[in-house]
């Protein structure tokens, strides 16, 4: 059985021959693995360092307006196999996962996508690679949605239309529940899928990764969060609440004050909105996520923290749908780093 791979990416050149070289040195002997490199339109040498591989199909694209959904479309559209392996370019995939998947998928006919654990190869160059050390992963067995790297049936792309091509951020939950929504399955298998380079060393790089969580859970729990088993409602209560509710508080006291200085005090229960996590789940993470106490106490930091620009995100997502303005990707200024 040939399998179809899509990589997407732009600006990638610093990834992109790595990616293709982890997927050349798979294991699969079952059938022919086609490699599709969809370019979002990048300005370094991205498009000519994936050309420079025999048998890579690159598809070079220019939209005024990326986005992921688009580039994963143009390429599971431009193959034919069965099923489908989606990769982001800065993903190194194990030489076993191929194997791995397709037995997941042709072993029971409800599954219709799996995934499986994505690992960051550099945790250790910075405390935003390791919080997304952390994060990657869920449980495994069935789950409600998959992230970048994922193996589908071909059907149900054809089914489904594939990706929403106007989304910046949620576009692989937002496919998931309209898959699950025609009662497929998708299954988190405990097994190592890929290697991954977040890349993430600035402040900056970790607000606006925040921003753009926020603004995906929004636009996804818009559709899907009140007919797919309340997807993401949960998530975007915590952000409007603890997130809402610091700025909230913190502008009402701020403004009650020239009224009377004991106003102010309204900063304080924002505060404890804000640090909630911090404050009071901080043992939780100990025993849960398998940290000693400091570890636990800097990944509680960040649950805290991270609702800011994710609120923030969230109102970027209001903003827009209000004048019609959705976020809007510009090829020039994304781009796949490395930590080392």
């Amino acid at each position: 059985m040939d399998i179809d791979c899509v990589i997407i990416g732009i600006n990638t050149e610093k990834t992109i021959e790595q990616c293709i070289e982890h997927l050349l040195a798979s294991h699969y002997s079952r059938g022919k693995i086609h490699i599709y490199y969809v370019d979002g339109g990048s300005t370094d040498n991205s498009i000519s360092s994936a050309r420079s591989f025999d048998g890579v199909t690159v598809i070079a694209l220019d939209p005024q307006f990326p986005t992921p959904g688009l580039g994963r479309n143009h390429g599971w559209k431009a193959g034919g196999s069965p099923l489908v392996q989606f990769l982001d370019s800065d993903a190194m995939v194990e030489p076993q996962w191929i194997d791995i998947a397709v037995d997941a998928l042709l072993e029971n006919n409800s599954i219709g996508a799996v995934r499986g654990n994505r690992y960051e190869l550099h945790p250790e160059a910075s405390v935003f690679n390791w919080i997304g050390n952390l994060e990657w992963n869920g449980k495994p067995g069935p789950c409600d949605a998959f992230g970048g790297d994922v193996m589908i049936r071909r059907p149900i792309l054809e089914d489904t239309g594939g990706y929403d091509e106007i989304l910046v951020a949620g576009e692989d939950p937002e496919l998931s529940q309209r898959i699950r929504q025609k009662d497929w399955q998708i299954l988190q298998l405990d097994v190592p899928m890929c290697g991954h380079d977040l890349a993430m060393m600035r402040l900056g790089q970790y607000w606006k990764r925040g921003h753009r969580t926020g603004y995906g859970y929004a636009a996804v729990t818009t559709r899907w969060g009140l007919s797919v088993s309340g997807f993401w409602i949960h998530e975007l209560f915590r952000i409007s609440a603890r997130g809402g509710g610091f700025i909230g508080f913190t502008l009402a006291g701020l403004g009650l004050s020239t009224v009377h200085p004991l106003f102010l005090l309204l900063f304080f229960p924002g505060l404890v909105l804000l640090f909630y996590p911090f404050l009071f789940r901080t043992q939780w993470f100990v025993e849960h996520k398998k940290l000693n106490r400091d570890m636990a106490m800097i990944y509680a930091l960040h649950c805290s923290l991270v609702v800011i620009p994710q609120f923030f995100g969230v109102k970027r997502f209001v903003w827009g749908k209000l004048l019609n303005r959705p976020l809007r990707n510009k090829a020039a200024t994304l781009k796949t780093g490395i930590s080392k």
